[in-house]
């Protein structure tokens, strides 16, 4: 450990986290469920069954009656009894428990195409039957699986945070190096830009932008857009922390000692600057990105962001914008928003590590 590199002491330091280390796992986690999402959902996205209109979660069982009266392991799920009643007129849904489903893991179903690219029917989990139900999170308002939109709502919403975070990136550390390795009338201008664009009010100024997107528009159109929307505003912070730590490292011997060695401004900037603030830039950049999952979720939920078809967190929580359909499906609410804050908190707590194992040499 005396004569490892400052990247081998901020990974030490870093695994010592727990909390950011199991943060960062979940992290991955999710966005391997967004790049897997068509393997990874039972169903497709769009496919519905009016016939099971929220429709509650069902629950795995792995042991069946077998016609001798033993028990033998079969994982399935209880089918749905309907029901109406009388006085309300409203159809529920009830376990019947001799409607078995079978269920199983690498399975059978609907067709798809991998990223767009590959056509596949393989599922890692569903019926054994294709046109069996199986709503291990209830269904919608259209008998849509809940567990499969999630899914699928998730590369979306994990890739508009990272997206609009690398757009950040590019503003804030372009525009903070500038600022800071120049000072002068170019850092005037800079930080008097960045105090106008963070007095504006954001969510009146981000429903104004998004209000504005054509309905022509196509989802991927969309798509784009919102991010843009979102990650206008978020390259302020950053640029003006790049700033001030340009301000400090500017006149440190070893670039005093590179500009008389003949290097050149962009090396400075590039070369030798920079890369010393490579572990904090990862560390703020890593606190941004839940505020570009939130950014999108209130945008989408609000109905003026991301809009059907297009699946996202933010979409799925407008299946829950009322209390007749939280009484009738709390489901619609729970699953979505405990997606979002699931990754709110492990970006939060993985940034908070990054954060700390930045300055390795801290005691």
């Amino acid at each position: 450990m005396a004569a490892a590199g400052q990247w081998t002491l901020i990974w030490h330091k870093f695994r010592r986290n727990k909390v950011a280390v199991f943060a960062g796992s979940m992290i991955l986690m999710l966005y391997f469920i967004g790049l897997f999402a068509e393997f990874l959902a039972p169903a497709l996205p769009e496919a519905s069954r009016p016939q099971f209109t929220y429709a509650p979660p069902q629950s795995i069982a792995l042991f069946a009656p077998s016609s001798d009266g033993s028990s033998q392991f079969l994982p399935h799920v209880k089918g749905y009894t309907q029901s109406v009643d009388q006085q309300s007129l409203r159809r529920t849904f009830v376990v019947d428990d001799s409607l078995i489903v079978p269920i199983g893991f690498f399975v059978r179903g609907p067709a798809y195409k991998l990223w767009g690219l590959i056509p596949a029917d393989l599922h890692l989990m569903g019926p054994l039957n294709p046109t069996d139900t199986m709503y291990l999170m209830g269904s919608d308002k259209l008998g849509r699986d809940l567990l499969s939109r999630l899914i699928y709502g998730t590369r979306i919403s994990m890739s508009i945070g990272l997206v609009g975070v690398l757009v950040s990136l590019c503003f804030g550390v372009t525009l903070g190096s500038l600022s800071g390795f120049y000072g002068g009338w170019v850092d005037m201008t800079i930080q008097r830009g960045i105090e106008i664009i963070s007095s504006m009010p954001t969510i009146p100024l981000w429903l104004g932008l998004a209000a504005a997107i054509p309905i022509t528009w196509s989802p991927l159109q969309v798509y784009f857009i919102i991010t843009l929307i979102v990650s206008l505003f978020g390259w302020t912070g950053l640029a003006r922390e790049v700033r001030g730590r340009f301000f400090a490292l500017r006149s440190e011997d070893f670039v005093t000692a590179a500009r008389l060695d003949g290097s050149r401004e962009r090396r400075l900037i590039f070369r030798h600057i920079l890369p010393s603030l490579t572990s904090h830039i990862l560390a703020v950049v890593t606190l941004a990105l839940p505020t570009m999952i939130v950014a999108e979720t209130a945008l989408s939920f609000l109905g003026i962001g991301l809009k059907p078809p297009v699946v996202s967190w933010g979409v799925l929580l407008q299946d829950a914008q009322n209390v007749r359909t939280i009484a009738t499906a709390p489901w619609l609410l729970i699953w979505p928003a405990g997606a979002v804050v699931i990754a709110v908190l492990s970006f939060n707590f993985l940034g908070d590590g990054m954060r700390d194992a930045a300055d390795p040499y801290e005691t």
